[in-house]
Order: structure tokens, then C-alpha cells, then sequence
């Protein structure tokens, strides 16, 4: 039985509403900006929603946790803000937005029905661990964990994602900040999900209405209570 099931998607930005803007041409989604700084981007269901957060802090790390995004020419991509960072290394091209968030970009042939494909999230170094770490959010989920067989694992079958799966690969270097990347969660019990293996590194209080908690491997994510 899912202890949470998806909400919708955060990122933080210097310029919010720049990044806003980018990320919304680039997932075909409707931008719109906040009069403190914020913005968010809307689609087709509520579950499309991506919270541009507005943060001081700049980007000093690779990001943890990114987007893996269809699209029918890199060179879209570039006209919209983003650059290259890797066209060679791999089956995608490793890219990055106007903040240096990376994110990867899958080229494909036709129309495109869905912009995100994936989100990626960098874990233990070893398939292992991968496999751990998918497997804890695919019980918490209600989902399915997918083993490749090629070192990484993912989640599928997440109900009311925008996208197909959550992928974890391993890497060797530790985390080391803050996420700029986060899925927003619902729940009706905080204590299983607490329970299950998740911290809350800040309860819902008078100022926010949501608890700041993190999976087994440290990734921060928002649980709202319904």
C-alpha cells in the first residue's frame, strides 16, 4: 500500500522567474510569476505543476537529482537558453540551464507527447545501493522497482507522475548540499512514512504548511498532509 503518493516537482533559482521561463518553454508548460520572486508552471493536470522557488543561494554542486527531458532538437534547447555540456560521453546530451542546473536531453524522432521523460537521481556508488534506494521509494509509492541489470534502478508505475520513472544511478562522490531538485509529496500519516525510513528535518509549523523530511540517502522532499 503507497504511504505517499506524488504532488508535483520544486526547483530552486537565483532568478526564478527566469528559470521559470526556460523550464516552461522547454516542458511546454504555462510560466507564471509570483510577485515575491517565485514562480510556478502549470499543465495539464495539477501533478504537471513545477515550483520555481526563489533561494540566495547560488549553485555550487552537481545537482543530485535532475530532469531527463525529450526533445526534438538540441539546438531547441540552446535557443531557449540551455548549453552543452557533453554531446559525446553517452546516448544523451548532457546539457545545462541558464542557472548550470544540468539536466539531460534525449533527442527524439516525431511529435513529442510528453516533454519530461525522467528524473534522475544520483545515489551510492554502488548498483546495490541503487537498487535499495529505488526499492524504498517504490514500497513508499506504491510503485514498482525496476532492476536494468546495467548498475542503475528506477521506479515505475508511480501514480499521476508526469513522467516515466525516477532513475538512480550510483556515483562515487558523496552529497554534500542541499538539493536544488525535490519532489513535493501527499500523505495522511507522516509516523509510516517516518517509520518506513524518512527523516523530517522540519515539521509543518505556522510558517509553512508542508514537513521538509529525507529519504534514506539524505534527498530532501515535502510531505503534505491531506
Amino acid at each position: 500500500m503507497a504511504l505517499v503518493t506524488y504532488k508535483d516537482l520544486c526547483i530552486d533559482a537565483v532568478d526564478a522567474g527566469a528559470l521559470g521561463t526556460f523550464w516552461a518553454a522547454a516542458l511546454g508548460l504555462e510560466p507564471h510569476r509570483h510577485d515575491d520572486g517565485g514562480a510556478h508552471l502549470t499543465g495539464p493536470t495539477s501533478e504537471h505543476t513545477i515550483w520555481v522557488n526563489q533561494v540566495p543561494e547560488p549553485k555550487t554542486a552537481k545537482h543530485r537529482m535532475h530532469l531527463d527531458v525529450n526533445t526534438g532538437s538540441v539546438e531547441e534547447l540552446e535557443r531557449l537558453g540551455a548549453t552543452v555540456l557533453d554531446a559525446d560521453s553517452f546516448r544523451w546530451t548532457l546539457m545545462a540551464d541558464p542557472e548550470g542546473g544540468e539536466f539531460c536531453a534525449f533527442v527524439r524522432d516525431g511529435e513529442i507527447s510528453r516533454r519530461l521523460y525522467e528524473i534522475g537521481v544520483d545515489t551510492g556508488d554502488s548498483p546495490r545501493h541503487a537498487l535499495r534506494i529505488a526499492t524504498w521509494w517504490a514500497d513508499v509509492l506504491g510503485a514498482q522497482a525496476v532492476d536494468s541489470g546495467r548498475g542503475f534502478a528506477s521506479v515505475a508505475d508511480i501514480a499521476g507522475a508526469p513522467f516515466d520513472s525516477l532513475v538512480f544511478a550510483p556515483v562515487p562522490e558523496p552529497k554534500t548540499v542541499k538539493n536544488r531538485v525535490h519532489l513535493d509529496v501527499r500523505t495522511t500519516d507522516l509516523d509510516a512514512v517516518v517509520d518506513a525510513g524518512a527523516v523530517v528535518l522540519r515539521a509543518q509549523d505556522n510558517e509553512i504548511r508542508w514537513s521538509v523530511m529525507a529519504d534514506p540517502d539524505g534527498n530532501e522532499f515535502c510531505a503534505f498532509l491531506t
